[in-house]
């Protein structure tokens, strides 16, 4: 019966283990973006806690500032923090536009042409970022665009 109990034992502490490696957490603060159409922000880490905010805009980018179970605590592009459930959110990078207007350029330089220029608050999803440049595309608009000029998973 010792043997049975031992064994039993063994094989819950190797479950365990094997569910931490698994499902290892991110180093906070971290980027994430709004997975759904509709997402509540609450005032805590639980659908008990009232919702602070409704957010009405996919792909908005995030920072993650803690981690709870199945919550995280977000900061929203105008510094408003809050609890998020984990399946409302992404971890496609995006960036919302900050500067009054900022050009999508051809290249990663002030001289190249500008092919678009999008307006503050377009969001869009970047697809690399390197040297002060950002490549941002949003709805299929596409360039380079100066990383001072948006917020989001910018390195």
């Amino acid at each position: 019966m010792k043997g049975y109990l031992l064994a039993a034992s063994m094989v819950a502490t190797l479950m365990v283990a094997g569910n931490a490696v698994a499902a290892p957490t991110k180093q906070v603060p971290y980027w994430a973006s709004i997975s759904q159409d509709e997402a509540r922000m609450r005032v805590g880490p639980s659908l008990d806690y009232p919702s602070s905010w409704i957010y009405r805009r996919r792909d908005l980018p995030v920072k993650v500032v803690q981690v709870l179970g199945q919550w995280r605590k977000v900061e929203d592009p105008d510094g408003t923090q809050g609890w998020m459930h984990v399946r409302l959110l992404s971890d496609t990078p995006t960036a919302i536009v900050r500067a009054t207007v900022a050009p999508l350029r051809e290249s990663a330089s002030d001289g190249a042409r500008a092919l678009y220029r999008a307006e503050k608050g377009v969001v869009g999803r970047l697809s690399s970022c390197s040297g002060g440049w950002c490549v941002l595309d949003a709805h299929g608009q596409r360039g380079f665009v100066k990383a001072g000029d948006i917020w989001g998973a910018v390195e």
